[in-house]
């Protein structure tokens, strides 16, 4: 058992196949007015969530919680100033919230390596901050694998051309340190733009344990809040959501093949943004997490390697396009270039995801998860898994809406305004001559030249051939057949009893060592 509380991989077990289902939501203001409020009602909307989340045999330990804005500069100014550190102007700074082990030695330990990457990646320590938290407010369980958690204050180099190369800095430094420490060490979130409060705690712990929630002074534009629902995995301070850019209800079904792909890809990394910094934060993804972490680990690379967030989105969970007649043009052929860089990550998911900048929301191309949301007179946009989160008087709706499956909603905080699903995909699919790129690069079967002509076998010649590659008279008569002759995959039982290639003693084909993964989700 880890400090985390998770069993290590054994037997049946493989901390691989973590999903997670739960309610999801997030208020904002559109005109990117900073109040106390706001978090106040995002923490309203989590604790309306509460049904989405799990508790196990403690009733006073769930599943996780959390909350997600943008750095309360007032807040932090005030705190750090009877800590004597001094903090830049906003976006000159970050704020790392760090999980960290209860023993002084290993912490002590891991916050001077964690200062040698700093100075190494030529930023400045500002100072340390531990997170004033009432323990009292948990469960036993929560309470027994509780980390020590702090603060760190990281000032940007004079050298950093923008926010966005320090954000990419800030990644770099807290890759390094996963990449050192492991699993002892974990960021709940690094940014100069954003943090996040969460842990192993039910929607109404989570202002009650971290007291900082409760100061009037703690404001932010937007809050975004998760209640998980750990279905069959194990839940962890660490596993509580958000994460460090979305949240997510739902399930990736196609996960396996979708680590193994970016696994692949890694060799392959090129970037001029990251530039030599690249090699110091592959491998990308970290597998201690469960499949949101995972997509989430590739939403901030990719986002931080230089497309923008909706472009991340679409080009990981796609719409349905290849068979769509009336998709535009330019749409279907901005996902059939990115076919060929990213299969998608499927399965029902509604997902909600922040810069700081942006907020969005996507469905998967399903539509197996619910997302609703009204919009105020007052300029607040309200989103969740469900209606009902907040009371708002009818007379101040002035828009209510639903996102349909491979939709996105997007708030753009710095215009102060929604972009409707067209205008964004449109934006982002005009952006580079996709078409063209299709057109010039990609080549079709029916392209390839001609063969020659097909050997005539019959006889003792065909059986030879047929023995060689592995066909059975079952194989001939329930596939071969049908195939041919009625021009339709044959339906077969999903139950398979072939032995193991694996543990035959015989001659086999290399294909029979594969298996297709199968993933079944009841809703």
């Amino acid at each position: 058992m880890t400090r985390t509380g998770m069993p290590a991989k054994q037997g049946l077990y493989d901390p691989m196949f973590e999903h997670d289902a739960c309610g999801i939501g997030f208020i904002a203001n559109l005109k990117a007015k900073a109040t106390h409020d706001m978090v106040k009602n995002g923490l309203k909307i989590l604790c309306q969530l509460e049904h989405r989340g799990g508790q196990g045999s403690d009733p006073e330990t769930g599943d996780g919680a959390g909350i997600l804005t943008q750095i309360p500069h007032a807040f932090f100014k005030k705190a750090c100033k009877e800590l004597n550190i001094q903090l830049p102007a906003p976006g000159k700074y970050g704020v790392g919230m760090l999980f960290l082990p209860m023993e002084e030695s290993l912490r002590n330990e891991y916050e001077a390596k964690l200062a040698a990457i700093i100075e190494a990646e030529g930023q400045k320590l500002l100072g340390w901050r531990t997170v004033p938290v009432d323990a009292t407010k948990i469960g036993k369980t929560a309470a027994a694998s509780q980390p020590f958690i702090r603060q760190v204050f990281i000032g940007a180099s004079a050298h950093v051309a923008d926010q966005m190369a320090f954000e990419r800095k800030l990644y770099v430094i807290r890759k390094q340190m996963e990449h050192a420490a492991g699993a002892d060490f974990y960021a709940a979130s690094m940014s100069s733009r954003t943090i996040v409060y969460k842990g192993l705690l039910t929607p109404g712990q989570v202002d009650a344990f971290y007291l900082d929630l409760q100061d009037n002074s703690y404001t932010s534009t937007f809050s975004v809040v998760h209640s998980r629902f750990s279905t069959n995995t194990f839940p962890t301070w660490e596993r509580a959501h958000p994460n460090r850019y979305l949240i997510h209800n739902g399930e990736i079904n196609t996960l396996q093949g979708n680590v193994n792909w970016m696994r692949a890809r890694e060799k392959m990394f090129e970037s001029k943004l990251f530039g030599a910094d690249l090699q110091k934060v592959v491998p990308v993804i970290d597998m201690q997490g469960s499949d949101s972490a995972i997509l989430d680990n590739c939403v901030e690379f990719f986002s931080l390697a230089g497309r923008s967030l909706p472009h991340v989105a679409m080009m990981m969970i796609p719409e349905p396009w290849d068979q769509d007649e009336q998709i535009d043009a330019n749409k279907k052929a901005f996902y059939e270039y990115h076919s060929c860089l990213m299969e998608p990550w499927d399965g029902p998911t509604a997902i909600s995801f922040t810069d700081g900048r942006q907020i969005g929301a996507i469905l998967d191309r399903n539509g197996l998860r619910p997302a609703r949301y009204y919009v105020t007179t007052d300029d607040t946009i309200i989103f969740s898994s469900e209606v009902g989160v907040l009371e708002v008087p009818e007379e101040k709706i002035v828009q209510k809406g639903r996102l349909s499956p491979g939709r996105m909603l997007l708030v753009d905080l710095e215009e102060g305004r929604i972009v409707s699903d067209e205008e964004i995909k449109q934006k982002i699919a005009s952006e580079q001559p996709y078409r063209e790129w299709v057109k010039n690069n990609l080549h079709a079967l029916e392209q390839l030249p001609q063969a020659g002509a097909a050997e005539e076998l019959d006889g003792k010649a065909l059986l030879a051939r047929q023995k060689a590659f592995g066909y059975t008279q079952e194989e001939l008569d329930k596939v071969l057949v049908p195939m041919v002759a009625e021009q339709k995959d044959p339906i077969g039982s999903m139950g398979v009893d072939t032995p193991l290639a694996v543990l035959s003693d015989r001659p086999q084909l290399l294909y029979n060592y594969f298996k297709q993964s199968f993933a079944q989700v009841t809703n």
